[in-house]
């Protein structure tokens, strides 16, 4: 008996590390997907032509991404991704934003997002 309760205290403590062993690698799976798809809004605003009026830090003709992050959240994500793509006036002054329509709302989306993580 005593051999008995040993062995299931054993393989109750094993069972309890795999669980925290499993959810610590779906955290960093998790991580891994977002970091990824962060990298993915980066590489699609280098790879169009953003930059000529964004800047990371710095305002150009257009606002810096961090002050656009600054100023809305996730809750806006739609909104932007459509403005990314149909382009829009009045919202950071009298400068229009070119629209941008071969851009897909889930590529303009990612791009967002990657914008809004900069906060």
């Amino acid at each position: 008996m005593k051999y008995f309760l040993i062995i299931v205290f054993f393989i109750t403590i094993s069972s309890g590390e795999k669980k925290q062993n499993q959810t610590e690698t779906t955290e960093l799976e998790n991580q891994s997907s977002e970091v990824f798809q962060l990298k993915k809004g980066a590489d699609l605003i280098a790879s169009n032509d953003c930059m000529a009026c964004h800047h990371i830090e710095n305002k150009i003709v257009g606002p810096s991404y961090k002050e656009v992050a600054a100023k809305y959240s996730t809750v806006d994500e739609a909104m932007l991704a459509q403005t990314i793509i149909e382009g829009g006036s009045g919202k950071w002054g009298v400068v229009p934003m070119t629209a941008h329509p071969t851009l897909s709302e889930e590529d303009a989306t990612k791009m967002v997002r990657y914008i809004l993580s900069l906060k």
